[in-house]
């Protein structure tokens, strides 16, 4: 599996992982597939695994936990405070419980999962860098942050810098190239690409055939070589089904040209 430096740390993370939005909300056999599935993304070398306190309540941290167990050490580990927890005992608090669903004594990546202005920016992340000093998270990041937003909750961070800020992007949603894909990548900030396949509504029938059949790739593949082109970019695409993730982790196997990329793009634009 490709990888990219996080942000300016100079540490790795594999350029595509695995997204759990909507996991771990049911439970028998599908709760069971969906635990697979992320262990076989591992195995794939998709260690790097996005989840959120608010995704089902917090059931899926607590399946993203189970499913981690015995990989721990080999897996980058992301999670998400809401918004309504920016104040700074709330954040504290929400770190610790999201830890104890996952059943770690840390986190590798804590975002701020959308921006809140009634909220002071300055106190929201001077919670965050005290979880980094205590050792709960080894890394900050953003989510849904615009590039002012970005601007101002890092000068807010007395110590720390910012290694991400997670967006919707995709090659049919595509508003963050106009300023915040080029603001992250002067920046050094990584842009974690959610929904990168939109939501599944892959535009089968605009992607060309004999690209397809160049790089002997599946739409979904196609649209995840696309999406983590740009140095700046990897992307959580959903982890819920084995053959999906056997599908996402074959992605980057072989690049697309950049006149092939850049073709795409204006198909899409």
């Amino acid at each position: 599996m490709e990888s990219r430096v996080l942000g300016k740390t100079g540490e790795k993370i594999p350029v595509v992982g695995m997204g759990t939005w909507a996991l771990g909300n049911s439970g028998g056999e599908q709760r069971r597939e969906e635990i697979k599935a992320l262990q076989k993304g591992i195995e794939l070398g998709m260690k790097f695994i996005d989840t959120a306190e608010v995704y089902g309540h917090g059931r899926s941290e607590t399946l993203v936990g189970d499913a981690i167990r015995d990989y721990r050490e080999e897996v980058f580990l992301a999670t998400k405070v809401a918004p309504e927890n920016f104040a700074h005992d709330d954040i504290i608090r929400s770190c610790e419980t999201s830890t104890q669903r996952l059943g770690v004594k840390f986190v590798d990546l804590y975002q701020l999962h959308w921006p809140n202005p009634r909220i002071p920016i300055q106190e929201t992340m001077r919670a965050m860098q005290e979880l980094v000093d205590t050792g709960k998270t080894r890394h900050i990041g953003l989510s849904n942050f615009s590039v002012e937003q970005t601007m101002q909750a890092q000068e807010s961070l007395p110590r720390s810098e910012l290694v991400s800020n997670q967006l919707r992007y995709s090659i049919t949603s595509r508003s963050i190239e106009a300023d915040l894909l080029p603001f992250c990548e002067k920046e050094r900030i990584t842009v974690i690409a959610y929904s990168p396949l939109d939501t599944g509504d892959i535009p089968i029938g605009r992607i060309p055939k004999d690209m397809l059949a160049k790089y002997e790739m599946t739409p979904a593949q196609l649209m995840l070589n696309w999406v983590t082109y740009p140095d700046p970019v990897v992307a959580i695409p959903k982890a819920g089904r084995e053959s999906h993730v056997e599908e996402n982790a074959r992605s980057v196997d072989v690049r697309i040209s950049r006149a092939d990329y850049q073709a795409l793009s204006r198909k899409f634009e």
